[in-house]
């Protein structure tokens, strides 16, 4: 196992989940002209504690120096390939509906290491199609351009009652992390990835803070 390996697993998911929170904030200062920036300008644009942020920075590869903070280029770049944004990870999509394409036509995902580089859906109006440049293929030919991509991640956009049917087929078929937009909750193998990112789930709970806001 590597040493970045290890620095991975070491840092626990709430401070990864911060991490780019910080490279954004950095990448915004350096556009206002800034060479520097500390825990304590970080935290009053983002409303985090400062030792939070000192600590979360800590697990990464850079130091600051007093009373001056890190200087910004070190930090963006050393954010950027601690979190893996520098590494073009490519992926195929299952399931071209609404959001799914919405997906395919954000190009800013590049900017952050993945591409995606395929969509599968069994659409006959989808499928021979391209959605901003990239092809639509039958979701039966998944097995055939496995061999033609180089490909290791799986972005799950399709209906919930097929979600899991189409992530054993992924798995089957070689890709080793699942990003996961279904409110399903998929069985996978321990050495599966998967990150769920329910768009109905972070409803609920705005939902939830909103009506608890308003009742006080």
């Amino acid at each position: 196992m590597s040493d970045n390996e290890q620095n991975v697993i070491k840092v626990p998911e709430p401070s990864l989940r911060r991490l780019p929170w910080y490279l954004s904030n950095a990448k915004l200062l350096k556009n206002k002209g800034e060479h520097f920036v500390s825990s304590t300008q970080i935290s009053k644009e983002i409303n985090i504690d400062a030792s939070q942020i000192a600590k979360d920075l800590s697990y990464v590869n850079i130091s600051g120096r007093t009373r001056v903070g890190y200087d910004i280029d070190d930090l963006i770049a050393v954010l950027e390939d601690f979190l893996g944004f520098t590494n073009m990870h490519k992926a195929f999509l299952f399931g071209v509906g609404s959001l799914g394409g919405a997906l395919l036509r954000d190009s800013g995902l590049n900017h952050f290491g993945l591409e995606i580089v395929a969509g599968f859906d069994v659409n006959p109006e989808l499928v021979g199609t391209f959605i901003n440049g990239i092809p639509i293929f039958h979701s039966d030919d998944f097995q055939a351009k496995m061999l033609e991509y180089n490909v290791n991640i799986g972005v799950l956009t399709v209906p919930i009652e097929i979600a899991q049917n189409i992530t054993d087929k992924m798995i089957e078929g070689g890709v080793k992390a699942v990003w996961n937009f279904t409110p399903l909750r998929i069985r996978v193998p321990e050495d599966i990835v998967v990150q769920n990112t329910s768009l109905y789930a972070h409803l609920a709970v705005m939902f939830n803070r909103l009506n608890f806001n308003q009742i006080k």
